[in-house]
């Protein structure tokens, strides 16, 4: 099969098919400014038109599918053989390695056709935020493949933990702050009550907005968000076309979840098209927002400049502990994922840093890729989800995205060492 066959020609967007209507995104109780309108001035015009849309597929303009082509879509599905061996289970185990583009992650998936509907509205500079890296580093290179400049706030912890990440950024034409920063007025304020604030993703977020605003810039937004899960739906079209060509079927699809946008880029086509029996979606203890959040309008943003949107939520002023999976640290999910766990179409598990480690280690030893230790989430779930499968001779097919690679996390591992070995 041609790659260029493998690679969709449509984006799919599961809205039309939830098990019931998406509750609207809507402005808090006497604001005193429209939030929905906010986004005309931030978004670029295409980007908040898809974030609308019931079409149940969208076009992938061709220059947009060109560049994908260029960062090495479609990516593999690759056949775990060795893992299985190691379990010893009945279980065949694939993975879709979204490692394998040039930033190591899923994130470019979208930040390509943000910065292309930028460009076509003859914009010349894009703002975001970003956690771990991904995200920031995905906006960057798509940035400069458009010719536009690019200014990423980095949710502080990870600005200072991984050094690396921001180097890449950079080395795109990227300009890189730590948030909270003295380059807004709300990271001023975040920084006045507590100096030593490690930031978080919702923080980073309201001060790119406050930035694009302020500069007359886009805004590009990298999770959580319908139009962002839409235009990663490419990674699960496109597994459905690799299984096709190899005659299989996945009977459960796992993948991690910080906002939702890998889980639900992997997922939502074979939910749409009733392929598979489970979907197991995975997050950390230590940001318990499967166990303990309440489904609930919240803002996606700190400083509440966004709409807000009906989301399981630990609380847009959650400040997340300082973990080892920087892009597992925000405070919400998805409001389509939040519906389909409210209504138990997909299921969760939580796993905490000594669990995800040695699910990272036995899959660095047996398959010889180092996972990002948010994929490592997912792999602990199959890991669990194969010696189920031995325990009751099941011949299951499991199927999980493995978001990104973990080569820029090694000082994050270097310390588990330490902790655990």
């Amino acid at each position: 099969m041609e790659l260029s066959e493998v690679l969709p020609k449509y984006w799919y967007n599961i809205v039309p098919d939830l098990p019931r209507p998406l509750p609207p995104p809507r402005d808090p109780k006497g604001a005193e400014f429209s939030r929905i309108e906010l986004l005309n001035k931030i978004m670029p015009k295409e980007v908040l038109r898809q974030q609308f849309t019931t079409e149940r597929f969208v076009k992938i303009p061709e220059d947009v599918r060109d560049r994908y082509l260029q960062i090495g879509r479609p990516t593999p599905l690759m056949r775990a053989k060795r893992l299985e061996e190691y379990l010893d289970t009945p279980a065949k185990i694939y993975f879709k390695f979204e490692g394998a583009t040039p930033t190591g992650s899923h994130k470019i998936n979208t930040a390509i056709p943000q910065a292309y509907f930028a460009y076509e509205e003859g914009v010349d500079h894009v703002v975001t935020e970003t956690g771990a890296g991904q995200w920031g580093t995905a906006v960057a290179l798509a940035a400069s493949m458009y010719g536009l400049r690019s200014t990423i706030f980095m949710v502080k912890v990870s600005y200072e933990h991984k050094p690396m990440r921001r180097v890449i950024m950079q080395l795109y034409g990227g300009q890189v702050y730590p948030s909270p920063s003295d380059k807004t007025n709300f990271g001023r304020k975040i920084l006045s009550e507590n100096p030593s604030n490690t930031g978080s993703l919702g923080i980073a977020m309201s001060e790119a907005i406050e930035y694009a605003l302020e500069h007359g810039y886009r805004y590009l937004v990298g999770s959580v968000l319908d139009v962002v899960l839409l235009h990663q739906s490419v990674i699960g079209l496109e597994a459905m076309n690799q299984f096709s060509a190899i005659g299989e079927e996945p009977d459960v699809l796992v993948g991690c979840v910080g906002g939702g946008s890998n889980f639900a880029g992997f997922t939502y086509p074979f939910i749409g098209a009733k392929i598979g029996s489970r979907y197991i979606a995975v997050g950390s203890a230590e940001v318990p927002k499967f166990s303990k959040g309440e489904y609930r309008y919240d803002f996606p943003d700190t400083a509440g400049l966004l709409p807000m949107v009906k989301m399981l939520t630990l609380g847009k002023d959650y400040v997340p502990p300082s973990i080892y999976a920087g892009g597992l640290r925000y405070h919400g999910v998805a409001p389509t994922l939040s519906l389909l766990l409210e209504d138990k179409v997909v299921e969760w598990r939580e796993y905490s840093e000594r669990e995800i480690f040695e699910a990272a280690k036995i899959f660095a030893e047996t398959q010889g890729i180092v996972p990002a230790p948010e994929s490592a989430h997912a792999i602990k779930a199959v890991i669990d989800l194969a010696r189920e499968a031995k325990k009751n001779k099941e011949r299951i097919t499991i199927a999980f995205n493995l978001s990104g690679h973990g080569l820029l996390d090694l000082t994050n591992y270097q310390d588990m060492m330490v902790r655990y070995s």
